[in-house]
């Protein structure tokens, strides 16, 4: 028996549970608040791609005549070789078969619909990768051509990652949403209510909290909050989450709180404590009123929201650790898509979600919500903390695979966490999103690499310098070249977002935007991309100061959902019309191909001529070596003790002593030369330059410490031997 349940409602990812209720129960540990979580998306995932529940979903769609196409019709034909090999392929995408890699492997094995059209391209997509990778992407598709089946033969609201999202998308009126609820529940509605009434008669719980992060979230919930309310009408209910904290702040729908007693926006950790305080002590203040947080509740029968707390909300350091009990991360299957290697690194194992920082240390991009706490408000956790955290997860999960959910995670704390991670000698893996922004030298990025860190996303968002300037983006495109080359040449795989139908764009601009983008990938410094078209939404600049951006909104009456506003751009380009070919060219750039072509190619419409010089993103890449070396910047080194040689040369009488240093990697064995006196002092400084040493050692403190003995210190800084260890290992941060 505990005091709250809390869930994430169906569905997110299939790979890893969603952060959300791992944050609020770390929270609710430290105030001794008994909690239990569940993803009740991953259980009812599991229970409908079973044999038994598949057996039953071929006999309803046979029944009911719901079997249309080509394709449903074979996999019925199939239907004994799917179920078959169903529970053996989930246990397999679970990890928990390795060895079937090599019968799901073998020709013909699974049964095949249309979902492997694309098995062809099989062998240029994967090249080299192994088995087991091969395994899960055929397992993949084998699921997803179950998915079809269910799609047009049971509930054409399915999806993997979201369930009944256009729902969620755009409500501005609650009509639809509510009358979906007040018909017969689905079948998978089914599966999930019963699932979810085992929870509740098992935790017993007094209070449900639902975090809602996504629309393909928000029929679930309200489903699920409806059972609740029928069957259990003592249990107080909550939402919060991504969605209520954009999509529901200016909700006046009173049918909502037939299913849902409050309503929490922004960071959740108070609000919840206070709910709690409510329905499980009856606590009032001493004004013998309830005490709320950013929460909507109904009273006297209108909406009211109640914000009456003067306590203020907890600082980062005051939060917990994020806590993965309850959940049943065994259970979570890893699949493989191959069109985008950053999707696939999200669909691909499990992570650990933690974050860096509260907020966005930028929160200038006049497309995203900065007027909302989440992102407005920026609270960096110091790196020890942090990596504290890191410790205590691995422990509990056995996990060492980490997903920094950050907004764009701060160069400067990032670069403190690597640090931390190598002082205490950890092997972690790990990827966050950032910007592209000039603090990311290539130096940083070797010891981002040293630490673990293995890929980063960020915005790039329109490639055209005034569009960067107009979004406020902070980088040029010059800028963002040569921060990509950094990372790439560090070994980190690097996605960009990319944007179309920015207001004011014209066709030209998305056409360079596009040539810009074919240069990244062809030259090797971008390995990944996804184009989106903007869209304004009510929270951001643009959609706040809608003049400014030379578009007219058209605004509708708000009674449940607002963020996605519908505009009219006064260019009057329809952006739609590039979607297919941006898409197109991008995922054949993806994979090393198309690059001669054309860009005319990839439209079936006429476009304009890039103005952008074939060389552009070459030549931006083609930096003179900077001398200016900050005097605070740390000096590190990485690197191993160097084995030493001492030898001499005698020259017209003289003798000359000299030292080789030897020093070996991992991969290879090099050497330098210096000085005799020179040598033995380096020899001591990379010593006390190593990360385990209690503080860094700056550049100015080096140059004095040399100078007490030598001269002109920057002349030995750049000889050839220290720009060699600078190949291997001596940072500058």
């Amino acid at each position: 028996m505990k005091d709250l349940l809390l869930i994430t409602p169906p569905f997110t990812q299939l790979n890893t549970p969603y952060p959300a209720t791992m944050y609020l129960k770390g929270f609710l540990n430290t105030k001794q608040i008994s909690s239990f979580q569940m993803d009740l998306g991953i259980e009812v995932i599991l229970e409908l791609f079973s044999k038994e529940t598949f057996k039953e979903i071929f006999e309803i769609a046979f029944e009911n005549k719901t079997i249309i196409s080509e394709n449903c019709h074979r996999i019925f034909a199939l239907k004994d070789n799917y179920l078959q090999h169903l529970n053996d392929v989930i246990a397999f995408l679970q990890g928990k078969k390795p060895s079937f890699a090599r019968q799901i492997f073998t020709a013909n094995f699974l049964p095949q619909a249309s979902r492997f059209n694309q098995l062809d391209d099989l062998e240029w997509a994967f090249g080299t990768m192994g088995m087991q990778d091969k395994a899960k992407h055929l397992a993949t598709l084998y699921l997803e051509d179950l998915s079809d089946f269910i799609i047009e033969c049971i509930d054409p609201n399915f999806g993997f990652s979201r369930y009944a999202e256009r729902l969620g998308q755009s409500a501005n009126s609650f009509d639809e949403l509510y009358n979906n609820l007040l018909e017969e529940p689905t079948y998978i509605d089914s599966i999930t209510l019963n699932i979810l009434e085992e929870k509740l008669h098992t935790v017993k719980p007094k209070l449900v909290c639902f975090s809602v992060p996504f629309p393909g979230n928000l029929y679930s919930a309200f489903r699920c909050a409806k059972q609740i309310k029928t069957n259990h009408p003592d249990i107080k209910i909550a939402m919060g989450g991504g969605f209520p904290n954009t999509e529901l702040r200016s909700v006046t729908d009173k049918r909502v709180f037939d299913f849902f007693d409050f309503i929490t926006l922004d960071d959740g950790e108070l609000p919840i404590e206070l709910l709690y305080k409510h329905v499980c002590h009856t606590e009032r203040n001493q004004n013998n009123s309830t005490e709320f947080k950013r929460t909507f509740v109904l009273e006297n029968e209108e909406v009211v929201y109640k914000n009456n707390s003067t306590r203020p909300d907890y600082k980062q350091n005051e939060v917990g650790t994020p806590d993965y009990s309850d959940l049943k991360l065994e259970h979570y299957i890893s699949v493989i898509e191959i069109a985008n290697p950053m999707h696939s690194l999200w669909s691909d194992g499990r992570w650990n979600k933690l974050t860096m920082a509260h907020g966005c240390y930028w929160g200038k991009c006049t497309f995203c919500d900065i007027s909302l706490d989440y992102i407005k408000i920026y609270e960096p956790v110091a790196a020890k903390l942090l990596v504290d955290r890191m410790e205590q997860l691995i422990a509990q999960t056995g996990e060492t695979g980490f997903h920094f959910v950050d907004e764009a995670a701060p160069p400067s704390l990032m670069k403190a966490l690597a640090l931390e991670i190598i002082k205490r000698q950890l092997t972690v893996t790990w990827w966050t999103n950032i910007r592209f922004e000039k603090n990311f030298t290539k130096d940083l990025c070797v010891l981002l690499k040293a630490s673990g860190c293995i890929a980063v996303s960020g915005g790039l968002e329109v490639a055209s310098d005034r569009l960067l300037k107009l979004i406020d983006k902070g980088v040029t495109v010059e800028q963002v070249a040569q921060v990509t080359r950094n990372f790439t040449e560090a070994n980190m795989m690097v996605h960009a977002y990319l944007m179309y139908g920015y207001p004011t764009q014209t066709v030209k601009e998305t056409i360079d935007s596009l040539e810009m983008v074919r240069q990244l990938f062809e030259i090797g410094i971008l390995q990944s991309g996804f184009w989106h078209q903007f869209a304004l939404t009510a929270h951001s600049p643009v959609g706040l100061n809608p003049n400014d951006y030379h578009i007219t909104p058209n605004y509708k009456n708000i009674t449940f959902a607002n963020n996605d506003v519908e505009f009219t751009d006064q260019t009057g380009i329809d952006h739609n019309q590039f979607s297919f070919g941006l898409k197109k060219s991008l995922f054949n750039y993806m994979h090393g191909i198309g690059f001669e072509l054309p860009l005319q190619e990839w439209f079936d419409f006429k476009i304009p001529n890039t103005s952008i010089h074939p060389d552009y993103i070459y030549n931006c890449l083609e930096t003179p070596t900077d001398f200016q070396i900050k005097p605070t910047a740390k000096i590190v080194w990485l690197g191993s003790k160097p084995t030493v040689k001492e030898f001499s040369k005698t020259k017209r009488g003289k003798t000359r002593y000299s030292l080789q240093l030897s020093f070996h990697t991992t991969t290879e064995t090099f050497s330098i030369t210096t000085e005799k006196d020179k040598g033995t002092w380096l020899i001591e400084q990379l010593e006390s330059l190593g990360v385990q040493n209690e503080s860094l050692i700056s550049f100015s403190q080096l140059k004095k410490n040399f100078e007490t003995s030598f001269e002109d210190f920057e002349l030995f800084w750049f000889s050839k031997p220290i720009n060699t260890l600078r190949a291997y290992g001596l940072l500058v941060l």
